[in-house]
């Protein structure tokens, strides 16, 4: 069994978790939890060991590198990473139901990496560009960034319905019941915002100094870098208003859908709509 063929299963393995969790959501049925739970983590299990094993191959094709370097990889490790903030995020606050708005993301990226014709599944050398010891750091520390803001987003959807279903005097009913106060909801989301928000500031800061070791300068202004920075300053405002001037709620969880899209052109439209030094991440 090769790398494809694990990251397939995972595939198939998130959607039934992502069915399992909206399950819980349409038919109130909490028993279903710690089932989706567990599947979600089987499936997390199985995508570690697919991507330890595309590692693993690149070391049999004779230039062996971490499996981060194109759109598909990049693409595999950003679902990788969502779900092991999903689960640490049920864990601490023991809300299984933030499933039905997470894992999604994981199975959507997954099928994608699995499914589009637009992206290269196959394991290549890498270009002179890639070739530093910055790689890892600067491309783990974006996409962790990039995965909490995934759930937030997330989050912010949640909240969202949730709102709605209490505003004009009507009591919360049917789907919504299950879903946490409104109160843990905006809570869960500043706090992924904020964790989201320092790896991000890492990841630019990393690429920096990547940069200057691959190209000679720190900042060319390419425009990954330019939307790099307008996703940075996306988030630093949101995070600058709630400490100030006290924002929060709607507001907050209209944000991180919007800052969530910011990130989603950064880190995809970029690379196929636009030249620039980062166009490898299309290869």
């Amino acid at each position: 069994m090769d790398s494809s063929q694990l990251l397939g299963i995972t595939t198939f393995t998130y959607l039934f978790s992502t069915l399992l969790y909206v399950a819980i959501l349409v038919f109130k049925a909490p028993r279903l939890g710690y089932i989706a739970t567990l599947f979600t983590f089987i499936a997390w299990l199985i995508q570690t060991g697919g991507l330890v094993l595309r590692w693993m191959e690149s070391y049999q094709l004779g230039f062996g590198h971490a499996p981060l370097t194109n759109m598909y990889e990049s693409v595999v490790f950003f679902s990788w990473v969502i779900v092991i903030l999903y689960l640490l995020i049920e864990w601490k606050f023991k809300t299984k139901i933030i499933g039905a708005f997470a894992v999604p993301f994981a199975f959507l990226a997954m099928a994608y990496a699995s499914f589009s014709t637009d992206i290269s599944k196959t394991i290549n050398p890498l270009v002179p560009a890639l070739q530093s010891n910055w790689l890892i750091a600067h491309v783990v520390t974006c996409f962790v960034g990039y995965a909490a803001f995934a759930v937030a987003a997330g989050l912010g959807i949640m909240y969202l319905l949730k709102n709605r279903s209490k505003s004009g005097d009507q009591k919360s009913s049917g789907l919504l019941d299950t879903l946490p106060p409104l109160k843990t909801i905006d809570d869960i989301i500043h706090k992924t915002m904020v964790f989201g928000f320092i790896w991000l500031t890492a990841g630019i800061i990393t690429g920096a100094i990547w940069a200057n070791s691959a190209w000679g300068t720190y900042w060319s202004w390419d425009p990954k870098e330019t939307w790099s920075l307008i996703t940075w300053f996306v988030y630093a405002i949101t995070l600058h208003a709630r400490y100030t001037r006290g924002w929060g709620g709607t507001k907050i969880a209209y944000l991180s859908i919007f800052g969530f899209l910011a990130v989603l052109f950064t880190y995809y439209g970029v690379n196929f709509l636009l030249a620039g030094l980062h166009s490898y991440g299309s290869n």
